[in-house]
């Protein structure tokens, strides 16, 4: 039967206290045929315009990235989230959301393209007045200038904050005078325009727009990488680099607020790069499978093979119906936020800082499915793979970074739990309800016998279930620890894993819901295995992270209860998981690609 409830947006970590239905997920089955299009334009563009000439790409010939940052500006994909009257395209949240994803799979000019529009144009867009928008954001949008952004420095990475460059107002108060240095920074080689961070008289950490040629100002010669080779990546110096007063980015001593926003949105982007990416590493891999014969057989009959196309396509499918998932939430937010008279740049911050939490998981989750899908890659092209001749040894190379830039993954996890921790201790999130009602059902008898028999009964309890296992041992943690729980960073990363399992396993299953309520469970029978597939290697997980968590911090009849609880609820069904990816994989044989 459909579910025909009234819909309520979640607010951001609520889904952890709170049960989603089917009926409220955003699925990517939910596209617009405009949405659908512009994602084919996309992959369009990197088939006909970057694909042929990756290799002159990496080998970084003059003048050929800035060219194809305009062939992709004169079609609007560097402006989709840029409003119509300052020269984008005004696309919704999903659509630039897909544009990132469709854009993903082009190697270093992926990452050229991203970070122009993003950390490139974002800042300007999102903070500075009209008439810096009206100077910079119209050329940005359409490729005429390029973008880049200067954060990073040799002794503070993770710690943005520790940044050592220096801002001194002039003696005729017409200039900043900066001096220090950058580096790692994207595009910097070949850009106009860059966003740089400096402490203004060493303590007010503030944002400024500078721009080529300016006096004082130098970028020093291409960083040689490991990956993404053809992306250009600078340190830049300043030397009593004279910026006008004018060019000053939003508020002095606000430049956190400039910085760590726009990594919300960047850390979504990024998830959705890397399912591009991914989805077109696997249907290389696919492709590759099919016509390598070992034995007198192509390498795509044997169930080795077909476990590792299937799990890579599991993980994909996964990760991308939590991305879109939690992109139509920073959507809706940004809408309600506009009807409630909020203006234009304040509504899409304040949608994404609501769900910082969730584009943390996504950057951390999406990084690390691609990583699986290269090396699964590389491993099914077998010695192939380590060559240059074949594409998944640069995907392979390329992907590594991703789980070092947009705050390393680490930080990343340890942000996910502090952030939900610091809304509930603030009253935005009721976790403290939720979490007594677990503990008061770990002392209780454990009722057998009502359970819904409904369809997908088991599994929605199964994810109820885990996010009782999470409440238990985060809130156990923070009884038990206090304030010391800040520096048991590995109990912290525990929590997290469980946290982002969860939220993946949870999204899956709505979604499957989804198809399964519109097409019925027969039609739906692969994406019903990829949901199994998924679940029960979720629990395992939020088991193990769980165990490791409680065993750090308890002792004696406290430990015990705890594991005793941990184990009642990570129960799992049993699965023949070993024919669910052989009828994945079937499918993906099938059809030479990845195609859901």
């Amino acid at each position: 039967m459909s579910e025909t409830k009234t819909k309520t947006l979640l607010k951001g970590g609520e889904w952890l206290i709170k049960e989603s239905t089917a009926f409220e997920t955003f699925t990517p089955e939910d596209y617009s045929e405009e949405q659908i299009m512009v994602r084919e334009m996309c992959i369009q563009f990197l088939q006909t315009e970057v694909i042929p000439i990756v290799d002159r790409i990496d080998k970084m010939e003059p003048g050929l990235m800035p060219s194809l940052m305009e062939k992709a500006g004169e079609q609007g994909l560097l402006g989709a989230s840029v409003p119509e009257e300052l020269g984008g395209l005004g696309k919704d949240f999903i659509t630039s959301t897909l544009v990132s994803e469709g854009l993903g799979a082009g190697y270093s000019f992926s990452v050229a393209m991203s970070a122009h529009a993003g950390i490139g144009t974002l800042p300007i867009l999102y903070f500075g007045t009209e008439e810096q928008k009206k100077k910079y954001i119209p050329k940005l949008a359409t490729g005429e200038w390029k973008g880049s952004y200067g954060l990073t420095e040799p002794g503070s990475g993770s710690d943005a904050l520790g940044a050592k460059t220096i801002a001194t107002l002039s003696a005729d108060g017409k200039h900043y005078l900066l001096n220090g240095q950058k580096c790692w920074i994207t595009n910097g080689g070949f850009a106009d325009i860059f966003t740089v961070f400096a402490k203004v008289d060493g303590d007010k950490f503030t944002a400024f727009i500078l721009e080529k040629g300016m006096e004082g100002f130098s970028v020093g010669p291409e960083e040689h990488k490991m990956g993404i080779k053809g992306s250009s990546t600078v340190q830049l110096y300043f030397q009593d680099c004279k910026v006008p007063v004018e060019n000053l980015l939003g508020e002095i001593g606000k430049g956190h607020i400039i910085a760590f926003n726009i990594l919300n949105i960047g850390r979504l982007k990024l998830g959705s790069a890397a399912i591009g990416g991914a989805k077109v590493a696997l249907t290389n891999s696919i492709q590759y499978a099919k016509t390598r014969e070992q034995f007198k057989a192509a390498i795509s009959t044997f169930g080795a093979i077909k476990h590792k196309l299937a799990e890579m396509a599991i993980k994909i499918y996964a990760d991308e119906s939590a991305l879109y998932r939690t992109a139509k939430w920073v959507d809706e937010k940004e809408h309600e936020l506009l009807s409630a008279g909020k203006p234009f740049n304040e509504a899409v911050l304040g949608a994404a800082e609501e769900y910082a939490i969730e584009c943390a998981i996504l950057k951390v989750h999406g990084s690390e499915v691609l990583d699986f899908v290269v090396d699964e890659g590389v491993q099914i092209h077998g010695g192939n793979g380590y060559s240059d001749e074949y594409l998944i040894s640069k995907a392979y190379r390329d992907s590594r970074i991703n789980r070092i830039y947009e705050g390393t993954n680490e930080i990343n996890r340890l942000l996910t739990v502090d952030m939900i921790l610091k809304r509930a201790m603030k009253g935005k999130l009721d976790m403290m309800g939720p979490a007594m009602n677990v503990q008061k059902e770990l002392m209780s008898i454990p009722e057998f016998g009502n359970d819904d028999d409904g369809i997908f009964a088991k599994e929605k309890k199964a994810v109820v279930n885990m996010k009782k296992a999470i409440l238990m041992t985060a809130g156990a943690a923070v009884q038990k620890l206090m304030q010391n729980l800040q520096h048991e960073q590995e109990i912290l990363m525990n929590i997290a894993d469980m946290m982002i399992e969860t939220f993946v396993a949870e999204s899956i299953l709505l979604r499957v819901i989804k198809i399964a309520d519109k097409n019925g469970e027969a039609a739906s029978q692969l994406q019903i295995d990829m949901m199994h597939c998924n679940l029960n290697d979720a629990i395992d997980m939020v088991n193990k992270c769980g165990k490791e968590a409680i065993n750090a911090f308890a002792a004696g009849d406290e430990q015990k209860m705890m594991l005793l609880g941990l184990k009642r609820f990570t129960k799992s069904e049993p699965f023949n998981s070993k024919d669910a990816r052989r009828r994945i994989a079937d499918k993906l044989i099938a059809e030479g690609r990845y195609c859901w």
